[in-house]
């Protein structure tokens, strides 16, 4: 079955969020995410890279803005399709499902930030749209967040309550070691 590894949105506004200590979950995200390209890469299955940019020019993703540079253990090469989207879903004004339904593409492996939100759209959306979906638990990353109502979140509160939402639902959540190993 054709599979794609799509790695969504790790670019430089999340490494400044990290640098001025932002409080994130799984540290170990982008060493995950270079394995899973390098497996991928290495059997020659595809690799397609979404980055967001923000239609705003205030906002760190503004596409000419610093933040929406891609981050280097995750830059396309060549031969590897990249998509732009203003919006949380990769799904959303691009033409990805139907580029990956012309090449036959039938299985993904989401991975990249945030887990709790472009990942997990992306991912529920591939679930929905008929996609077998692989979520790459430890090779996407969350951050602390306060609720509408003052509940305070901690990082590893987001992150495993994404993985409790989308599995078995939208997708299979693995870590990246079963997912390299097949």
């Amino acid at each position: 079955m054709n599979t794609a590894l799509l790695v969504i949105d790790v670019q430089m506004a999340l490494a400044h969020d990290d640098a001025n200590g932002a409080s994130r979950s799984c540290p170990d995200a982008e060493r995950n995410i270079t394995a899973l390209l390098t497996g991928f890469r290495e059997r020659g299955d595809a690799v397609i890279h979404v980055h967001h940019h923000a239609l705003d020019p205030e906002d760190p993703f503004y596409s000419q803005a610093p933040g929406a540079a891609v981050q280097p253990c995750a830059a396309p090469i060549a031969g590897e399709a990249l998509y732009i989207k203003h919006v949380s879903s990769a799904f959303i004004g691009t033409s990805l499902e139907a580029d990956l339904r012309s090449r036959n593409i039938k299985r993904l492996v989401m991975c990249g930030a945030t887990a709790n939100h472009c990942v997990e759209t992306t991912t529920r959306m591939a679930g929905n749209l008929g996609f077998e979906t692989f979520y790459a638990s430890d090779a996407v990353w969350a951050y602390a967040a306060t609720g509408p109502d003052g509940v305070e979140h901690e990082a590893d509160q987001v992150h495993s309550t994404t993985l409790a939402n989308l599995e078995g639902e939208f997708a299979t959540v693995l870590p990246t070691a079963r997912l390299l190993a097949g």
